[in-house]
């Protein structure tokens, strides 16, 4: 009879720790490729070379390009989620404008900072990263709308989609910006401003 071959407890740990290990060096690699080349570049092949993993192995981690995609995203979406919360959460917000520019403005530098997230932010180029962009604006349209209620810049009978389709026209400008420049177009940027507090204003009368 052929003995059960047991695994112990700090062998299993092993295994684990060395696949945490290397999907945080695929996520890195495809990061990496897609600031430096775009999005073409960041091949599952590529991102393979570049973790330093036979591509047949990367199939253990990620079934395919857009999973890595879609987890990369979320390592972004953490952060940029981080940066807005901190910037709303001052006591200092005294107009629309300076709610609308607490969110516009660590966007803003995020993405300059990171192209990986720009390029995956609006690619738009699987359902999964798709949704994953469309819950991120309805989650934060949703608080956004609640700030603005609870601070006064906004009547309390203000409907929720007032703050979403507020997400959606600077979602869509902050597209023109990047697609214009790497950096983010200016000009593109501060109309993204404007529209979204005019029209946040026919609502503050």
């Amino acid at each position: 009879m052929f003995e059960k071959k047991v695994t112990s407890p700090a062998a299993r740990s092993v295994v684990q720790r060395r696949g945490v290990e290397r999907r945080r060096a695929i996520l890195d690699a495809a990061e990496a490729l897609l600031g430096e080349q775009g999005y073409e570049a960041a091949t599952l092949k590529a991102v393979g070379e570049r973790a330093g993993i036979p591509v047949a192995s990367m199939y253990h981690y990620f079934p395919d390009r857009h999973e890595v995609d879609a987890e990369l995203l979320r390592r972004h979406l953490e952060a940029v989620e981080e940066r807005v919360t901190a910037a709303l959460g001052q006591s200092d917000l005294p107009t629309l404008r300076d709610a609308v520019d607490a969110v516009i403005d660590p966007m803003r530098d995020y993405f300059r900072a990171h192209r990986s997230c720009v390029e995956l932010w609006f690619a738009g180029r699987s359902e999964m990263v798709i949704d994953l962009v469309r819950q991120f604006d309805a989650v934060q349209a949703d608080r956004f709308w609640r700030l603005l209620v609870e601070r006064g810049l906004l009547p309390s009978g203000t409907p929720r989609f007032v703050a979403q389709y507020a997400f959606e026209v600077g979602n869509r400008l902050f597209d023109t910006a990047f697609r214009a420049a790497p950096t983010g177009d200016d000009t593109a940027i501060d109309e993204a401003r404007r529209m979204v507090t005019a029209y946040l204003e026919t609502y503050a009368v």
